[in-house]
């Protein structure tokens, strides 16, 4: 939901400005909090740390429908510092479920799910969006019952993280436990932050982390400069049907091909990506050379003529997304498979790229030229490639060769075993 209302363009707000300002501190206290967030899922369990993770959320939207009720501008900016504390954690916990939970071949489909399941809300919530607006008529803002309604879904989203099994409990499909060990200690976590800092492996991956939300302010931004009220819940409804799409392909038939090693999997997903960039990010220059902060013209309806090119850019805009965000993810949870690792890669996934978000729409408060971001974006993204390919030229067939496996039947015999023992040795001491 909460990305459906950014889908909206500027969060739903007539004013980009104070959604910029409310993104780029948002955005900020999600980097920061990113570099610990992964060693707090470890200590507290995915359960804990997802359930304290979607409250921010709730608050957000509250805070959107203040101001659009009252105009509170200040409780705005606050809820998104909050939101960035708690997003952190509910994204390490998902992370670290998503990449850690399924077998090694299946995790690029884990990523292709759980993408459209998330896509799927931002597309319902456009829906909706879309419904209550068109009932009020072409509006400059998104309707306040558009918030109430996204609320009410927040809400069951909450009580649903107490459904979420941790580790320990956790069996996969060819009998292995996903850890033995339900939670990490303070002193293990700092100890194996540190050594995720080492990695070259990760710090090559850094351009790419930086680089997969620094688009979102201004894809946000042109969408509210260029849309009215409810063309852009229709553009928001292309976006997550080009996400979901997007996502579903590249993690069933590229990623996850039975037919080709892991390696050349993660060869042709990187050439997929760099194809889809390149192409959408090229159509995208094409139009915005058309127009500029200054001569954005009057707002285009999805009644207009010509609308359906503008559409479709933004459809592929999020297709591509989709396919980037698959391929980090996936070169991540190819480098292991330990949850508590994974939490830790994730965490300094959302970190690195909550900074990249905040500096991006900090550029856009500004009032930078349209034609700058989306060059910086654009290239961010062209420079991460080759340096994503020497990571993947590492990755492995497996990693449960040096990686300690335990398999749900073997513990199940060991506890039977030590239930015997002591039972015999209960035996024994009561006969004496």
């Amino acid at each position: 939901m909460f990305s459906a209302v950014t889908n909206l363009g500027a969060g739903g707000l007539q004013d980009v400005a104070l959604s910029d300002t409310a993104n780029g501190v948002l955005y900020g206290t999600f980097a920061l909090t990113g570099l610990i967030s992964g060693g707090i899922n470890n200590v507290l369990g995915p359960r804990l740390t997802l359930f304290m993770g979607t409250f921010g959320y709730a608050l957000y939207v509250g805070a959107l429908w203040a101001h659009q009720t009252q105009g509170t501008r200040w409780f705005l900016i606050f809820a998104g510092a909050i939101l960035g504390v708690t997003a952190a954690l509910l994204w390490s916990a998902q992370g670290c479920i998503m990449m850690s939970y399924p077998l090694e071949k299946d995790k690029g489909k884990s990523f292709g799910v759980f993408w459209a399941i998330f896509q799927f809300g931002s597309f319902i919530g456009a829906i909706i969006a879309l419904a209550i607006n068109l009932r009020q008529g072409h509006l400059d803002a998104v309707a306040t019952s558009t918030y109430i309604a996204f609320l009410i879904i927040i809400l069951f989203g909450i009580a649903s993280a107490f459904m979420v099994l941790p580790p320990h409990r956790v069996v996969r499909a060819d009998g292995t436990i996903v850890k033995l060990n339900d939670q990490s200690s303070i002193s293990q976590e700092f100890k194996g932050l540190l050594e995720r800092l080492k990695d070259w492996r990760i710090l090559a991956l850094l351009p790419m982390f930086f680089s997969s939300n620094y688009f979102y302010a201004y894809q946000g931004a042109v969408n509210a400069g260029k849309f009215d009220g409810p063309t852009r819940a229709v553009v928001a409804a292309l976006e997550g049907a080009g996400a979901i799409i997007g996502a579903l392909l590249v993690g069933f038939l590229v990623l996850d091909a039975k037919w080709l090693h892991r390696k050349t999997r993660g060869w042709l997903g990187l050439a997929c990506v760099s194809v889809i960039t390149i192409t959408v990010w090229a159509c995208g220059l094409s139009w915005q050379l058309t127009f500029t902060r200054e001569t954005i013209g009057e707002k285009i309806n999805y009644k207009d003529h010509g609308f359906a090119g503008k559409g479709a850019l933004f459809f592929f805009y999020f297709f591509g997304d989709a396919c980037y965000q698959a391929l980090a993810y996936w070169i991540m949870a190819a480098l292991s498979n330990d949850p508590f690792t994974i939490a830790r890669f994730a965490g300094l996934y959302k970190a690195v790229q909550s900074a990249g978000a905040a500096g991006s729409f900090g550029m856009d408060a500004t009032g930078t030229p349209y034609l700058n971001e989306l060059l910086a974006s654009w290239i961010m993204m062209l420079v991460s490639f080759p340096l994503a390919g020497i990571v993947i030229y590492t990755i492995k067939e497996t990693n449960y060769d040096v990686e300690h496996i335990d398999y749900a039947s073997d513990v199940k015999k060991d506890a039977e075993s030590s239930q015997l023992h002591a039972t015999g040795s209960t035996e024994k001491v009561a006969s004496e």
